[in-house]
């Protein structure tokens, strides 16, 4: 297709209508993502339409909308806790937005990565160039950037195969009743407030697993290590909150807000995956976030 852009749907894209993925991921419209892809579009190579439901994963062409602004290179502060000509590891401070939507173009990783590595450009999906996986904004830690496509195809391929381990630490209210557990619990988008998802008997398959690394018996909360067995949006939050133990500072999904917690108490502590390139087993760690490790040091001094 002439003149085209090439897209990938991302995880939290997964099972919804091509225009309202096309619409997320080029801050289009409803109506102009639905009049893009009315002039042509195809999924997996074959040809679409709006309603077309699409999946994680699938490879989607449209015509290249005539106002599409371009992703431009911006200088944003981030640390890299991994580099190589492959791949990247870097480790994204709380507040920062990973990519361009829902109206915020300027200020965000995909720009800082684009500048410091201006080779992405074209490796994976336009607005998105070389993530192969996001953390929400109020969430720090590791998170993996590819730099050539080739490794943006065997790192995307992994996390779908569920061969990328993710484990984050998590503060959260109560303290569970057993040391270690696993949360078996379908989600899906909440019927009633789209940006959210929920645990649902219709959703999709969901597990995340924990183990309490420390307790706060004053405080009446707990220090949790979990490791994702799938990535589905928001996965640790919903799942958390469904067992009554919501994750601490966030607003969206329990809103228990006390101790001092400045944000959601979520970090992405480690990140292990195939080299791309060899498929040795690469495993970078990212330090507790200061915000959050002074959060700890308060209630360690109040037991």
């Amino acid at each position: 297709m002439a003149d085209a852009i090439t897209s990938q749907i991302p995880e939290e894209l997964d099972q919804v209508r091509l225009d309202k993925a096309v619409a997320a991921l080029l801050d289009l419209s409803r109506a102009q993502a639905r009049e893009l892809i009315e002039r042509g579009a195809t999924v997996d190579g074959a040809p679409a339409g709006p309603a077309t439901r699409v999946q994680a994963g699938a490879v989607v062409v449209t015509k290249k909308p005539e106002h599409a602004k371009k992703l431009e290179p911006e200088a944003v502060d981030f640390d890299v806790l991994y580099e190589d000509d492959h791949v990247v590891v870097v480790d994204k401070p709380p507040g920062l937005v990973v990519h361009p939507g829902s109206g915020r173009r300027r200020g965000t990783l995909a720009a800082g990565l684009l500048h410091r590595w201006p080779e992405i450009a074209g490796v994976g999906s336009d607005q998105r160039w070389g993530l192969v996986h996001r953390l929400d904004k109020d969430t720090s830690g590791a998170l993996i950037v590819a730099r050539t496509q080739q490794s943006h195809d065997a790192l995307s391929s992994q996390i779908r195969a569920r061969e990328v381990e993710r484990t984050y630490l998590a503060l959260v209210d109560g303290i569970p009743t057993s040391p270690t557990g696993t949360i078996d619990a379908p989600i899906g988008r909440d019927p009633v407030l789209a940006t959210k998802r929920a645990v649902l008997r219709t959703g999709k398959p969901a597990r995340t697993h924990f183990v309490v690394e420390r307790e706060f018996e004053s405080s009446a909360c707990s220090l949790l290590r979990l490791k994702l067995e799938t990535g589905r949006t928001h996965q640790i939050r919903v799942h958390l909150e469904a067992i009554g133990h919501p994750v601490i500072g966030d607003k969206t999904y329990g809103n228990v807000t006390r101790v001092g917690a400045p944000r959601t108490f979520l970090h992405a502590s480690q990140v292990e995956f195939g080299h791309p390139a060899n498929g040795d087993r690469i495993s970078v760690d990212s330090p507790l976030a200061p915000d959050l490790k002074e959060v700890l040091e308060v209630l360690g001094n109040g037991q």
